[in-house]
């Protein structure tokens, strides 16, 4: 199954103001019940199992409504790791009254981040990748790596034909248009691991960690430096 490129609807803010929310609350619906908070949890315990840090700053790029991160980091704190976290997304308007007031919250490109070098132990995003280019994912991943001071946190879909049939079958589920448009359309344009680790091998990374996860998520640790195993 190769990859093509399909512009997503949410990606240009097409839709009505309630269809948006809905998409939004969508992709809240499919990270909590599909592997997407399970697959930043198990990258951030590593991190931090690798580097004793039990406090660890996370920079959320693409994070939306931030419900993501707000609900791992209620998770990761009943097993002791507490997360600092900040919001970027492209969209002002993603990043709406449901992140918690307590999450700086900034709008800004994900390739340019707006931020000094070192700025948070960690740089995480969650379904933001597929979106870009292989040049684009690149220059993210090195923008991130600049930013960050431990490593970059990459949650993605795998693609893969009984994915994408499981994304058709579960358009019932779906609360909005965009998101009966956009799941199909993720996971045509989603890299498999081996792309991502092709494209990885050109940044500056001290070692990139691939791991598997069910319901074809991977998770993808990029280290900044390398840490005693």
């Amino acid at each position: 199954m190769r990859r093509v490129r399909i512009p997503e609807l949410l990606d240009s803010d097409c839709g009505t103001p309630a269809e948006i929310a809905a998409s939004l609350a969508d992709l809240a619906m499919i990270n909590g019940w599909f592997g997407g908070v399970t697959t930043t949890c198990s990258m951030i315990e590593a991190v931090s199992r690798r580097t004793g840090k039990r406090s660890l700053s996370l920079l959320e790029v693409g994070a939306g409504s931030g419900d993501l991160p707000r609900t791992a980091e209620d998770r990761l704190r009943t097993r002791g790791i507490h997360l600092d976290i900040s919001l970027l997304d492209r969209a002002a308007s993603h990043l709406g009254h449901r992140a918690s007031p307590s999450m700086p919250r900034v709008a800004g490109d994900a390739r340019h981040l707006p931020f000094a070098q070192d700025s948070f132990d960690l740089v995480s995003s969650c379904l933001l990748v597929h979106h870009f280019a292989p040049q684009d994912l690149l220059r993210f991943a090195n923008e991130a790596l600049r930013v960050a001071r431990i490593a970059v946190l990459i949650n993605d879909l795998i693609r893969h034909p009984l994915h994408l049939a499981l994304a058709c079958a579960g358009w019932p589920l779906y609360r909005s248009r965009l998101t009966r448009h956009d799941a199909p359309a993720s996971i045509r344009q989603a890299y498999t691991p081996r792309e991502i680790e092709q494209i990885l091998k050109s940044t500056s990374a001290a070692g990139v960690v691939i791991m598997r996860h069910a319901l074809f998520r991977m998770g993808v640790v990029v280290w900044k430096q390398r840490f005693p195993s």
